[in-house]
This record gives structure tokens, C-alpha cells and sequence, in this order.
């Protein structure tokens, strides 16, 4: 990896930043996007090029029951969006 590339990256995701927290979620960024983002488009560009329609969307409403769970700053983990989706039930076990 080259300085450059480096450099991009940095400014990129943190360059910006103002304060710790946006330290922290530009570095939260920099990982999820290679880890979560760039996969989820790639298998979406194959699901488009074989013709088929494509809906991407990225979830972000913190559900109630994060509260005290997990930090202020996080809005949703990934797999939240399931119980929205199914319903509770769902992840109770009631189906």
C-alpha cells in the first residue's frame, strides 16, 4: 500500500474530523465499508447484470431494545433490521 493510497483512505473516512467521535465513526466507516459495503454492491452488480431488479439499503434506526445494551453511537447493528423485517416473534422463537 502506497502513501497515497494511504493518504486517500485517511482523508477519506477521518480527514475531516472535528472531535473524537468523528474520529471514531470514520474509523467505524473505513472498516464496515470494506467488510460490509463493498461486498453487498459487488453481489448486487451480479444480481443486476443477470437482469434481475435490485434494491439496496443501508438500515439505520436504533431499536429499543439497544438501550443499555450497546453504546449511544451505534444506530443499528448488522442483523437489526430482522426483527422489523419478521417481526419479533421471529426472534423469539414463536414461529
Amino acid at each position: 500500500v502506497t502513501s497515497e493510497v494511504v493518504d486517500r483512505i485517511y482523508n477519506e473516512y477521518i480527514g475531516n474530523a472535528e472531535n473524537r467521535a468523528d474520529v471514531r465513526d470514520g474509523l467505524l466507516d473505513a472498516i464496515g465499508d470494506p467488510l460490509f459495503v463493498l461486498s453487498a454492491i459487488e453481489v448486487a452488480r451480479y444480481h443486476r447484470d443477470a437482469g434481475n431488479p435490485v434494491y439496496f439499503y443501508e438500515f439505520q434506526h436504533r431499536p429499543s431494545s439497544a438501550t443499555g445494551v450497546v453504546p449511544e453511537f451505534v444506530k443499528a447493528d448488522h442483523a437489526d433490521e430482522i426483527a422489523f423485517v419478521f417481526g419479533k416473534p421471529f426472534l423469539a422463537g414463536d414461529v
